[in-house]
């Protein structure tokens, strides 16, 4: 696993949610946009992507559905309303987050203590 792996600790759910918002996709191909839309950042092992989609949809978040391509079975996944919903308000919240560090980092010099 990439030494990215560890910084998604916690936001793993909310970029898998991401992945899914321009339709359905089965399990490699969430993985795949991971990694693609990560520049290759995000390249996580399926022992990570399939145990967090099968907790989402055990929240009602995504919906899978079985099909076979190709003679093989694959589960396609898509977000549902809930999904629709929780992306949404982790967005807002990443963003809010991600200004606040921001702020904190780029604020030169710190105040001093005393």
């Amino acid at each position: 696993m990439k030494a990215e792996a560890q910084a998604l600790k916690g936001h793993l759910d909310v970029l898998l949610l991401a992945a899914l918002e321009p339709g359905p996709r089965h399990g490699y191909a969430v993985k795949e946009a991971l990694r693609e839309g990560s520049g290759g950042r995000f390249d996580l092992p399926t022992g990570t992507v399939y145990p967090a989609l099968h907790r989402l949809e055990a929240a009602g978040l995504i919906s899978g559905t079985w099909s076979h391509t190709d003679g093989r079975r694959r589960r396609t996944y898509e977000l549902t309303e809930a999904g629709q919903r929780k992306l949404a308000g982790d967005r807002v919240n990443w963003h809010e987050f991600a200004a606040a560090v921001t702020t904190l980092l780029d604020r030169q010099p710190w105040p001093a203590t005393g």
